[in-house]
């Protein structure tokens, strides 16, 4: 973390010169320009053992710090630039554009959690970012001032994208965003307690509609023997079954297997999801069947040990190219996959169908949720048993009906 451009420099630092009573050292912001320098706090404070490994640590905590202190420096960096690309950069006006960011710098703030995660490689966060900044910037404009968000305007918002023809869910998934953005101004200061609109008494985001779809054992058998006679058809069709096999995997884990993946007869990988977002590196197996083997042999590369098990990708994607490859088979797939739920009457099948089916079909067997668990690559029970509950209503629905089915 450090900018360098036109005798303005901009990097995190340890103001050694004042500790805390606790022994902690305050992280800041040092801007230098003309032999002066200015610091801007973070809210983070820190010990020099801790900050002498801040960007090599894999702890959570660390990771954490890290992040935190990444998105203030690039809330100051992107306020430099912005002075500086206008000619007109001063401390003054830096001070002034900083003190005021409750006024004008919502767009700012944003603009900078983008950045962060896109030098991060964190792309698909980064895509959803921009996607909400434009959402907000098609409502309010291009300066949007922090305090000018109250729970009549994040109503007015929700409207707005409701009259955009979203659905709840993505609603949902704009507000909780918007409230991440809000919840670091109010860390830094910038948002003070009593205007910040989120919470009970508050706006409250109301959550987005259940996406979650199980099938049967028997409607999955009615799908791997389906056939229209296309060939894209089938491809699709092979590859959503091979999702399913392979413990529910994410299409982004599917498109990176490679055959050195494979030991001993069974798949090995570690969810791209909880990758960054864990202290152990929890990886999952899967034991190849005579099924997921002929899909292999019938769909896969030639097997190399480091060949791509399936023919998506080719090694040379950046994080963004990556990212798209995965975002077009998934559209792929679950156009096909609709188009077979809607001719076997089974409703819309999608690649989560597939990784909701592999859990509800252990557990429907009997399962131990344990198992269920390690299978999905979850990292406590707890989050297995409420990805479990909407299936388990679902059931418990099913049964209730029989009982009048007279």
């Amino acid at each position: 973390m450090h900018y360098s451009k036109d005798g303005i420099t901009v990097a995190p630092v340890i103001d050694t010169s004042h500790p805390k009573k606790n022994g902690l050292y305050p992280v800041r912001i040092r801007v230098s320009y003309v032999r002066a320098r200015r610091y801007y706090p973070t809210g983070k404070d820190m010990t020099l053992e801790d900050w002498g490994k801040l960007e090599t640590a894999k702890s959570r905590t660390l990771g954490s710090l890290r992040k935190d202190i990444e998105n203030s420096y690039q809330i100051v960096r992107a306020t430099v630039e912005e002075l500086a690309s206008a000619g007109g950069f001063s401390f003054d006006a830096l001070n002034s554009r900083l003190k005021g960011a409750a006024l004008d710098t919502v767009n700012t703030m944003f603009r900078a959690k983008i950045e962060t995660l896109r030098k991060a490689d964190r792309i698909g966060n980064m895509l959803v970012y921009d996607n909400v900044l434009k959402g907000l910037e098609r409502f309010a404009g291009e300066r949007i001032r922090f305090d000018a968000i109250t729970k009549g305007w994040l109503e007015r918002y929700a409207d707005f994208l409701r009259d955009e023809d979203k659905t709840q869910t993505t609603i949902s998934i704009h507000l909780r965003h918007l409230r991440a953005i809000l919840n670091e101004a109010r860390r830094l200061g910038v948002v003070k307690d009593a205007q910040y609109p989120f919470g009970r008494g508050r706006y409250e985001i109301q959550a987005g509609e259940g996406r979650k779809m199980a099938l049967t054992l028997e409607q999955i058998g009615q799908i791997a023997g389906y056939d229209d006679g296309s060939d894209a058809t089938a491809k699709y069709r092979d590859y959503w079954l091979f999702l399913y096999l392979c413990n529910g995997i994410n299409v982004a884990d599917f498109v990176k297997l490679r055959f050195r993946d494979i030991v001993n007869g069974e798949i090995c990988f570690v969810r791209q999801k909880t990758e960054r977002t864990t202290k152990t590196r929890k990886e999952i197996h899967v034991i190849i069947t005579a099924r997921m083997q002929n899909i292999i042999n019938r769909r896969g590369n030639v097997p190399a040990p480091d060949r791509f098990i399936f023919p998506i990708l080719d090694g040379s994607e950046d994080a963004l190219t990556l990212k798209h490859k995965t975002q077009y088979l998934t559209r792929a797939i679950n156009k096909r996959m609709a188009e077979i739920g809607k001719r076997l009457g089974f409703g819309n099948i999608s690649t989560y169908t597939a990784r909701h089916s592999f859990a509800t079909v252990l557990k429907r067997a009997g399962a131990n949720i344990a198992y269920i668990s390690e299978s999905l690559g979850h990292q406590d029970l707890k989050t297995t048993e409420n990805y479990l509950a909407s299936f388990e209503r679902e059931e418990r629905q099913k049964n209730a009906e029989l009982l009048t089915n007279f």
